[in-house]
């Protein structure tokens, strides 16, 4: 019978939600620098790989030193921290527009 580490998720947990931070804060600097660029496709693109990579590299350190466990806990931490940023930025951005119909 297999045991499921416990300590290796809520290490991967934490790995997951430092990579998320750096991941979306990338995405928000990104963003911030392509929109005053007169061809922001070459900032997106540039961007987009480096924060993947960074991801899929997190990821894989995660999954070769704590095994499936600690991976898991990654990739939890990685989605319930998209969630939730999504839902707060859609939220805030709600709570500014004004109705027009």
């Amino acid at each position: 019978m297999m045991s499921f580490s416990w300590m290796g998720f809520f290490v991967g947990l934490l790995a997951g939600c430092l990579f998320s931070m750096l991941f979306f804060a990338g995405l928000a600097w990104g963003m911030k620098i392509a929109l005053r660029r007169a061809n922001p496709a070459a900032v997106l693109f540039s961007s987009a790989a480096l924060r993947i990579a960074a991801v899929l590299a997190g990821g894989w350190a995660v999954a070769t030193w704590l095994g499936v466990a600690g991976a898991l806990g990654f990739a939890v931490a990685f989605i319930v921290l998209r969630t939730v940023l999504l839902a707060w930025l859609r939220g805030s951005t709600l709570a500014q527009s004004t109705s027009w119909n």
